[in-house]
């Protein structure tokens, strides 16, 4: 596979979930962990960087923090990164700003989402309606605050996902809300 990867000129591959059966555990985030340093090393001969794009459940408390915290601690910086999906960080409740700042350079990939307003948040299930997908600046999330932050921890590349039916019409609009946001 990571020669494959390299042959498409791929800079990173990572995974979007971890499989898990009911709550994610501590267990699960170890072993996750020790799986993506594996890869990582793989992918690094070939000079790929291997990411973990998180999608909530990662945020379950563990201790003084939360899962999270096992999956970055425990990987290795040169191996491991880390894609941000701004709506996976916000939806179960933890704020993208805190979190940039937290683990800085270990982000270097990001998901731009925005969650409808009115949606209730704190779910650790890392799913939600696809249709709560908004143009970017029109929901929850103070994007301009997590761009910043972004911009401020180093985070190289920025991805505008909307699941939603009206994702045709919602990219144009989001761009130019990216075109025309100031932080």
């Amino acid at each position: 596979m990571a020669k494959e990867a390299k042959a498409l000129g791929l800079k990173y591959a990572g995974v979007a979930w971890i499989p898990h059966t009911g709550k994610f555990t501590a267990q699960d985030a170890r072993a996750a962990a020790a799986l993506f340093n594996k890869a990582g090393e793989v992918l690094a001969k070939y000079g790929i960087k291997f990411y973990y794009h998180n999608h909530g459940y990662e945020f379950e408390p563990y201790q003084d923090g939360t899962l999270m915290d096992i999956l970055v601690n425990e990987t290795n910086p040169k191996w491991v990164t880390f894609q941000m999906d701004i709506l996976w960080t916000f939806f179960p409740g933890q704020d993208p700003v805190k979190l940039l700042k937290k683990y800085g350079k270990r982000w270097e990939l990001m998901h731009l989402k925005d969650l409808k307003k009115g949606v209730i948040t704190g779910a650790l299930t890392g799913s939600t309606d696809v249709e709560n997908d908004v143009v970017l600046g029109t929901g929850q999330i103070d994007l301009a605050s997590a761009l910043k932050a972004a911009a401020e921890v180093g985070v190289k590349y920025y991805f505008i996902e909307d699941e939603s039916s009206r994702s045709k019409e919602q990219i144009p609009q989001s761009l130019k809300f990216l075109e025309n946001v100031r932080w």
